[in-house]
């Protein structure tokens, strides 16, 4: 197993952090900035209530809920040896067990239920759970490990390469702080379980490959080793074998060699340090920015005082650079600005990028789709048809989605370069929603007549063809004098023949057609729906990042409309009253300068 230097305990980072920006909420009251104080309002809120998600993804059947589970101590995700789990189990931390499900609505709506129900929406439809209606259930426990903002994420088994879970538990992995990843001790990782941690890896950096099930396979660290040999190619990758049994008998027990034996004392500890630490260090890290960036603008208004109190002399050029200085931010605000017209430009051209790919995307699926029909009859293929068609759409959907998240931030650092240099601040992440369940509300209504002719139409079919082929020859020879009797008839038979093969024939292209009509329907609709969506996105990316950046300019100005002020009164002081002011600011950018040091350590 890789080790790793554990980081700083992560409730006292974000403790540390919560002070700090405690004492910069008190410096901007005193100082009269509630602008200020509002944005960090928004970060103490982030402090207050950090979420850390480590996604649980794998295989069916690979002991997902079962380590889920045993990592909080108690049987909360259902475990069920013949069902499989239908929906994502969110767990976090909770002062009373409780549980809500989460309905499909922007932003979803949540409704309280028991905990013991928790099974009857997580589960597979057959086995009377998966509500319609339903996207998920969240589950808050009170456990010391979730105390921190950790959540977990017990999502549906992957389903092979390419089906419609892989897409769904990608799509989650992109927005998770780590991933674990589930393969039990039964064989070594397959091809498709490999070619989904390869794409989980270049979505989510911090993974670790969790081998279950060790006391059942007595040949687990054989299966362990060639796991490790797989894995070389995906870079880092830890390899942690656990027993989820074997915990759970030691938490009930309170046996701690018990639990050693059951390997999950590495798992938490790379669940508790490794991501959660990393993940408060982030947080942390982003607070202290703010503050860092807080403080600088304050001392800039109280550098300018201090230059015209020190130079009266010098007082009308420190005004001089100052009214630059308002003229710059002016612009910054203004409509011509370089980082609004990178902005919009960037949201019209990815609008138009993201359009055209998922368009070529569906094209190529549709040719692909009339190809599998071509060979096919629907009436055996359509079932399997339709869920390949699903499982394609939604991978290209997620192949699209990830474009559109890579370009969207892409976009998020260009505008950042063009303001960094006034505001000092830039907005690190922008939101951008997972697009996948939507994909959801379009279904393959197909109107395919899939039913063959039964054994009495196919008769009806050939007698029609018979007689009529040999009525019409027995009059052709009555017509010419020539008695045809048996012949005939047999004539009647081959054409009966004929006809049933031509009906056979006419019924299957009349399926394919219909079969390639429904697939462009659907396709149609996912597109429709999809093309809505991303626009949304964009919009609301662009929304986010011009109001940031706006913020960021206002912030800016009323610092410069300050110094200007103080810089204005400099000039009318006395030589008394100068001197004592003096005092007073030498004093007060000491404390700023103890804050922001306080600060920076944060980022370091």
């Amino acid at each position: 197993m890789t080790t790793t230097t554990a980081p700083p305990d992560a409730g006292d980072m974000l403790r540390r952090a919560t002070e700090i920006v405690d004492l910069a909420q008190r410096a901007c009251e005193a100082y009269d900035r509630a602008d200020l104080g509002g944005r960090l309002a928004a970060v103490r809120a982030t402090l207050a209530d950090p979420a850390v998600h480590i996604v649980v993804v794998g295989e069916f059947k690979q002991g997902k809920s079962s380590l889920v589970n045993a990592l909080v101590g108690t049987k909360v995700c259902p475990v069920n040896d013949d069902v499989a789990t239908a929906l994502p189990t969110y767990v976090r931390y909770g002062k009373e067990p409780s549980a809500e499900v989460l309905l499909d609505e922007v932003p979803p709506r949540r409704e309280p239920v028991p905990v013991e129900r928790v099974r009857e929406f997580v589960l597979e439809k057959d086995a009377g759970g998966a509500v319609d209606g339903v996207t998920g259930v969240e589950v808050r426990l009170p456990r010391q490990l979730l105390s921190s903002g950790l959540v977990l994420v017990d999502t549906p088994g992957v389903g092979g390469l390419g089906s419609v879970h892989s897409a769904a538990s990608l799509t989650a992995a992109s927005m998770a702080d780590a991933l674990l990843f589930v393969t039990d001790a039964a064989q070594e990782l397959t091809r498709s379980e490999l070619e989904f941690l390869r794409q989980a890896r270049e979505v989510c950096a911090t993974a670790v490959c969790v081998l279950t099930k060790t006391d059942f396979y007595p040949y687990w660290r054989k299966i362990r080793d060639l796991d490790a040999g797989h894995l070389r190619g995906l870079g880092e990758m830890p390899i942690l074998p656990v027993s989820s049994d074997l915990r759970l008998r030691a938490v009930a027990a309170g046996d701690k060699d018990l639990n050693a034996e059951s390997g999950f004392p590495d798992l938490v500890k790379f669940v508790a340090q490794r991501v959660s630490g990393g993940a408060a260090a982030r947080a942390a890290a982003q607070a202290g920015a703010s503050v860092v960036g807080i403080c600088e603008q304050i001392e800039s208004q109280f550098e300018a005082e201090r230059a015209a109190l020190a130079d009266p002399a010098a007082a009308a050029r420190v005004m001089d650079d100052l009214t630059g200085v308002k003229k710059r931010v002016e612009a910054l605000k203004a409509a011509a600005a370089k980082w609004q017209q990178t902005l919009g430009d960037g949201i019209a051209d990815l609008n138009a990028d993201i359009d055209h790919d998922l368009r070529g995307r569906i094209r190529r699926l549709v040719e692909e789709a009339d190809a599998e029909v071509e060979e096919g009859d629907p009436a055996d293929t359509w079932e399997e048809t339709e869920r390949w068609l699903k499982a394609r759409v939604s991978e290209e959907l997620l192949a699209n989605y990830m474009m559109l998240r890579d370009r969207a931030i892409s976009l998020s650092d260009d505008v950042a370069t063009h303001f960094e240099e006034a505001a000092g601040q830039i907005l690190h992440q922008v939101a951008i929603t997972d697009p996948l369940p939507l994909a959801g509300t379009a279904e393959v209504e197909h109107k395919i007549d899939l039913v063959r002719m039964n054994r009495r139409k196919q008769a009806m079919v050939a007698l029609k063809s018979a007689y009529g082929g040999a009525l019409m020859f027995t009059m052709l020879g009555t017509l010419t004098g020539i008695a045809l009797g048996p012949i005939g008839i047999g004539i009647g038979l081959v054409m009966g023949r004929k006809g049933l093969r031509e009906e056979k024939k006419r019924q299957r292209t009349n399926r394919q057609n219909q079969a390639r009509n429904a697939i462009r329907r659907y396709c149609d609709e996912v597109t429709f729906v999809m093309t809505k969506d991303s626009r949304d996105t964009l919009r609301r990316i662009q929304r986010q990042l011009r109001d940031h950046y706006s913020a960021l300019a206002d912030e800016l100005a009323r610092s410069n409309a300050k110094a200007l002020t103080a810089a204005s009164d400099a000039a009318q002081r006395t030589t008394a009253e100068r001197e004592s002011r003096l005092r007073d600011l030498t004093a007060e950018q000491e404390r700023l300068r103890q804050l922001r040091e306080y600060a920076a350590a944060l980022v370091s």
